[in-house]
């Protein structure tokens, strides 16, 4: 396991840092590593890291989302309110619509199968999203009109809502029956995490500050293993919940570091950030090279031109639907193409449940899986690669 951690870490930074120099994103860098060493090309890594990959990729995850939760600010989030709403499911809806249409013709698939399989790569990516609009809020890039913000919040719903529209589909394939309750499952767990997430924070937050009246204050490092042991176990209240109530865990994590943030001291919040951004630099790594090593490229030969064109058909359908939740926000043409790159790559939420269908005997298994193996390939250097060339072009930069 070490040896495979050592080839992890400096394989993944050295591709980074030569994708870097290049003037490409390190995330590609560190995709790329993951593919040639994960058990499909190379097979470098321990058996015993890729048996616990979706739980080090979920870790990494969290590191992120609280650095996001403490960089945000409920105001601005306030007067966003309704176009980040909309971005948690009106984008996803159009590309599962497109791929309900056309993948019956394109495919030759039926109109079930491909509503399944829209629901698989109807998801953006959170672990290629947060990151850079965590990045663009530090540095101000269009955060007057708080569009970092916007997408962060969108991109954070848009995973429950696909999700929750997977099972169903799945069930609905299966020839199993569906329920409206497992539609109102979507707003149930976003509500619940948001929830649980702000009572938590306001916990902690009481905590910290009794620890401060009675002089023995808790240090910032030792605050931050407090802060992500009890994420962990947000994380893990969803699962203990399943089946009784349906709970955003990733929600509530975001959620507890932006309560923290709001009842916190301004400075103490801001070291925090920080901390977990120097963390963000070891996860990082680790996140974007396993979900790499999930990605089994022999799959892409049997998805075909036409699987190529289907995604690119439903990016077009996703970008109109983007377009449309922006529709009265004020915003520039250049402001909403970003929005609309920054909606395009697909990785972790593909790569968690891609073989779902293939793993469960479905006729339509293989082909769901290579497609989503073939958007993973496509549309994450694609995003990664457009917001960073655009950023800078089309974002107003604020004093950060």
């Amino acid at each position: 396991m070490l040896t495979s951690l050592g080839y992890i870490f400096l394989v993944g930074l050295s591709l980074g840092g030569i994708c870097r120099k290049l003037r490409l994103p390190r995330i590609v860098g560190m995709r790329f590593t993951g593919v040639v060493l994960g058990p499909y090309v190379l097979d470098l890594l321990d058996p015993s890291i890729l048996s616990i990959s979706a739980q080090l990729r979920q870790m990494a995850l969290i590191i992120i989302l609280l650095k996001a939760g403490l960089s945000l600010n409920l105001r601005d989030l306030k007067q966003v309110g309704r176009p980040a709403v909309l971005l948690s499911f009106v984008p996803a809806s159009c590309e599962i619509l497109a791929f309900t249409l056309f993948a019956p013709w394109l495919l030759g698939v039926n109109r079930m199968e491909a509503a399944l399989m829209g629901a698989v790569l109807g998801a953006v990516s959170p672990a290629v999203v947060v990151p850079k609009m965590v990045q663009l809020m530090e540095g101000g890039y269009g955060t007057g009109k708080r569009i970092p913000q916007m997408i962060l919040a969108g991109a954070s719903c848009d995973d429950i809502f696909v999700i929750v529209l997977f099972t169903t589909f799945l069930s609905m394939v299966q020839g199993g029956s569906v329920h409206m309750g497992d539609f109102l499952n979507i707003p149930i767990s976003i509500v619940l995490g948001i929830a649980l997430g702000a009572v938590v924070g306001l916990g902690l937050s009481w905590f910290f500050e009794r620890a401060w009246a009675h002089r023995q204050p808790v240090r910032n490092s030792m605050k931050v293993i407090v802060v992500l042991g009890v994420s962990f176990l947000l994380m893990a209240v969803e699962e203990w919940a399943k089946g009784t109530v349906a709970v955003s865990g990733l929600l509530a994590v975001m959620s507890m570091a932006c309560t923290i943030k709001i009842k916190s001291v301004a400075a103490v919040s801001k070291r925090l950030s920080e901390k977990f951004g120097k963390l963000w630099l070891g996860a990082e790594v680790l996140l974007f090279v396993l979900v790499g090593a999930a990605v089994d490229i022999s799959y892409t030969l049997t998805a075909g031109p036409l699987a190529i064109a289907m995604i690119a058909l439903a990016l077009v359908f996703r970008g109109v639907g983007v377009w449309l939740c922006l529709l009265g926000t004020g915003l520039t043409a250049k402001e909403r193409l970003f929005c609309i790159i920054a909606y395009c790559p697909k990785a972790t939420v593909q790569a968690a449940i891609g073989s779902v269908p293939l793993a469960m005997g479905l006729p339509c298994g293989q082909l769901i899986l290579s497609t989503a193996v073939l958007a993973i390939l496509i549309t994450t250097p694609l995003g990664s690669l457009g917001m960073e060339l655009t950023y800078g072009k089309f974002l107003s930069r604020e004093n950060p």
